[in-house]
């Protein structure tokens, strides 16, 4: 069996983090793409930034002048990463390191399990799920996090 992951999947890592395990994010982030049968050859980009860029990020996109977590940006024109010509974009993600670790001090977990339900909660947002319409969508979203993590009842909720 192949270990070749049929996703073009990036991970940049933009600030100082050195206790950010790349390999288990693109390894995660290819399990659940596969998991919620994204096309294969299908691109994801990810971005590990501070508060300050995310910040910066959910203002310009979004409107809301603060740090987050998460942003999750589906294949649009003028995104922060554009789509290679004919190639399958799921999106792009951006998560905040700086968040990710003061969210993981709070709940007491490690900050590589922070980092993993932050990314898996980001790529479900580009498969369709969302948890702020209904509490039906909620415990959808909730469960399919739950399905790649384990048992989350201990995390917080987006």
């Amino acid at each position: 069996m192949s270990d070749e992951v049929p996703y073009d999947i990036s991970v940049e890592v933009v600030v100082d983090a050195p206790d950010v395990d790349v390999d288990a994010l693109y390894r995660l982030a290819a399990d659940v793409m596969a998991g919620e049968s994204v096309e294969p050859g299908t691109a994801l980009a990810i971005l590990i930034t501070d508060d300050e860029e995310i910040r910066r990020l959910n203002a310009q996109f979004l409107g809301i002048d603060e740090p987050t977590d998460v942003l999750s940006f589906p294949d649009e024109p003028g995104d922060f990463v554009e789509a290679v010509p004919g190639e399958p974009l799921l999106g792009d993600i951006a998560i905040s390191i700086d968040t990710a670790r003061r969210q993981a001090d709070q709940i007491g977990h490690s900050l590589a399990a922070e980092l993993a339900h932050l990314l898996v909660h980001g790529i479900l947002h580009l498969c369709g799920y969302d948890h702020v319409n209904s509490p039906e969508e909620e415990a959808a979203m909730r469960a399919r996090e739950e399905h790649y993590l384990g048992d989350l009842g201990h995390l917080h909720r987006h």
